[in-house]
């Protein structure tokens, strides 16, 4: 591994790190033995000042030294865990956050503003150590700072440590000089010895392989488990012993007690605090998510780049293409082996089609835990009291659609808090705790995923709502709406009920780009509210963005794929006249006639079909001319000239080379009820 590969990985771990710091610091406030997330957090503060130290990123380790002393007395009980202090821990880590970017950018982070930032943090934690701490240094400054401040402490010991390094030290990006520079950081390295007993001899030595041992005295006044911690990306690949020269017998040792060396090489004194800095950063290091092969099999796993992983879904696009034109041909031939080939075929491209989309599903989870964060800092800011309550987080869904799911569920998330939950003392006059919830929810529902933001507030006021979009002239004054058609309303450009201009509300902005981003995913977005109850909006999502099986259908000399999930039934329709609707076992089924919604041409059968079709609980009915079965559908945008076009999603490419349309079930669906129009006012003419 080179130093720009050892270096993003450290990136990408601190940053898995710092999420898991701000979830143990959120998880504290309702912990009634917040133990395991103290010392959580403290792990992962930690981990980022060793991993720090390995590169040299002085900033980093200086300013998450201070973070991680307080976090060292929070775990010994002589500071308690209020609201403050994790507020304050919170913003600590977001700079971390801000120094591992810039790290990322530039390779360092020296940076003055960031300086100057961090200072107003040190001096607060400072408070809690009951001694005045000084801003982090930066470059050399820092490495004797660290140097220098343990050799004044009263409680300095004398650490004897015995290390012998195995074999894929080396290989696995780890340089145990590296180790030795960090040790200075600690206290005073006062002998190092080495020993090599264990190189092989010329003819047999692996160039690759590391043999060498090292027997180091270090004095210091720092604890055994950060003594330890020093050694934890390589305690897999060595044999440790650490003891305090005042011990009468070996401590525990993390791996295996190491052999004693019988003639050892002494070497030169460690470097100079700049030289160490320097060398540190030149020697190729890795962090502890680093891929290797492990132990344990269960835990096995390796990243892979998401460009990758989106060209692999690509061509499994083109394979299943290319497929479906194989088994065109070989119908067409008549010629049986051929046949039974070509659907072999087919069976095996829908396996890979079905593995390699799993490989991009993802849960839920850590979308829903970041805002936790979110919460608790709208919380503050409007001064109410607010839980968040994750319930399916296990859920999986296509990660292109985690990805851009984000920010509609952020500004629903600070939607509900603002309007949603009322303030304390409303909600004790309405006999409810002071504290609201807001709670997200996912779970799969026909083929699609939905994902519900939920509040316990006092509900959507149907009447001020109804009174401002008179106001601005969006309907007609004596128009009659359904509570579905009002709480619609609230996703229209520039509408807002708030009555002043906050930092979360009352421009008008959100609600209508929320519906728009979801709607650019091929989803859905329906309200549901009670006065004085609560509110709860529906975002329905399709599980991938990417291949879908699909339903074939023909209307005229047109053809039409909808999604599998969505189908219910197929049945044979024989009424006559014009009604759109029929008996389905003693049910009225609203249905729509494709040929008329899209002014269609080309033969029509005697026998058409009604396709029923589900959605959000309710069905409706497809008229359709004949049935042409199960297809795997590789989805393709429309252009921006189809984009206003209604009822259609997508589009894809057949066997024989034409151009389908993926038809869009949300929008039929609504097209098919009261209010709907199936007149074909916005009909599109299909050559």
């Amino acid at each position: 591994m080179n130093m720009d590969d050892a270096l993003q990985t450290f990136v990408v771990e601190s940053r898995e790190l710092l999420g898991l710091m701000e979830n143990g610091l959120l998880s504290m406030r309702e912990s009634a033995d917040p133990s395991d997330e103290i010392n959580a957090v403290f792990r992962a503060a930690h981990t980022i000042k060793g991993s720090s130290g390995l590169f040299g990123i002085d900033g980093i380790v200086a300013f998450t030294h201070v973070v991680e002393s307080v976090l060292d007395r929070v775990r010994d009980n002589e500071i308690g865990v209020d609201e403050s202090l994790i507020s304050l821990l919170l913003a600590c880590g977001d700079h971390i956050g801000l120094l591992v970017e810039l790290t990322a950018e530039t390779g360092n982070c020296t940076d003055e503003a960031l300086l100057a930032q961090a200072q107003p943090l040190v001096d607060a934690l400072g408070r809690y150590l009951e001694a005045p701490q000084h801003a982090m240094p930066t470059g050399s400054d820092a490495a004797t700072d660290d140097r220098a401040a343990p050799t004044a402490a009263p409680s300095m010991q004398r650490w004897l440590i015995s290390l012998q390094c195995g074999e894929p030290v080396l290989r696995n990006g780890m340089d145990p000089l590296s180790i030795i520079l960090y040790l200075a950081r600690l206290g005073e390295v006062t002998r190092v010895s080495a020993n090599s007993n264990r190189v092989p001899s010329l003819d047999a030595l692996d160039p690759e392989a590391c043999f060498l041992g090292f027997e180091i005295e270090l004095l210091s006044d720092a604890g055994r488990q950060a003594i330890e911690g020093a050694f934890e990306f390589i305690r897999d690949d060595c044999e440790l012993k650490i003891r305090t020269d005042s011990d009468e017998t070996a401590a525990p040792p993390i791996q295996s007690a190491a052999e004693a060396a019988d003639d050892a090489d002494p070497i030169a004194e460690p470097h100079s605090p700049e030289q160490g800095a320097t060398v540190a950063a030149a020697a190729p290091a890795r962090t502890s998510g680093t891929t290797r092969e492990n132990k344990s099999a269960d835990s096995r796993s390796i990243r892979i780049d998401a460009d990758k992983l989106d060209h692999l879904i690509d061509l499994v696009g083109e394979l299943i293409t290319a497929s479906a034109s194989t088994e065109l041909a070989a119908r067409k031939t008549q010629n049986t082996e051929l046949r039974e080939s070509a659907a072999t075929l087919n069976g095996l491209i829908q396996r890979v089609r079905d593995s390699a989309l799993q490989l991009r599903m993802v849960k839920i989870g850590a979308t829903f835990n970041r805002f936790r964060r979110v919460v608790h800092d709208v919380a503050q800011e409007l001064g109410k009291r607010i839980d968040l309550v994750v319930e399916g987080e296990d859920t999986e869904l296509d990660k292109t659609v985690v990805e851009k799911i984000g920010d509609p569920l952020t500004h629903l998330v600070r939607n509900s808090m603002d309007h949603g939950i009322e303030p304390a003392d409303i909600r004790r006059a309405r006999g409810k705790p002071e504290q609201g919830t807001v709670t997200l929810n996912a779970f799969h529902d026909s083929g699609s995923i939905v994902i519900e933001v939920s509040d316990d507030g006092g509900g959507l006021d149907r009447t001020r709502i109804l009174a401002k979009a008179v106001e601005r002239g969006l309907v007609p004054q004596d128009a009659t709406l359904s509570d579905d058609e009002v709480y619609a309303l609230i996703f229209e450009p520039g509408f807002s009920t708030a009555e002043r201009v906050t930092n979360l509300s009352g421009r008008g902005v959100g609600m209508d780009v929320v519906k728009r981003n979801i709607t650019a995913l091929r989803g859905s977005i329906g309200i549901q509210s009670r006065a004085g109850i609560g509110t709860t909006i529906s975002v329905r999502l399709p599980l991938t963005l990417a291949i879908i099986d699909g339903f074939q259908v023909c209307v005229g000399d047109s053809i039409f794929i909808l999604p599998l999930d969505a189908v219910e039934e197929c049945v044979e329709f024989s009424a006559s006249g014009m009604h759109d609707y029929t008996d389905l076992r003693g049910q009225v089924l609203p249905f729509i006639r494709l040929r008329e919604r899209f002014e269609l041409d080309g033969p029509v059968s005697a026998r058409p079909n009604i396709v029923v079709v589900k959605h959000a609980g309710q069905r409706f009915g497809l008229l359709v001319d004949r049935l042409l079965g199960e297809a795997q559908t590789v989805i393709k945008p429309l252009s921006k000239v189809f984009g206003k076009v209604r009822g259609v999603s997508g589009s894809t490419i057949l066997g024989s080379g034409e151009v389908a349309l993926i038809l869009d079930i949300a929008d039929l669906m609504a097209m098919a009820g009261p209010t709907g129009s199936n007149s074909g006012s916005a009909a599109l003419a299909i050559c």
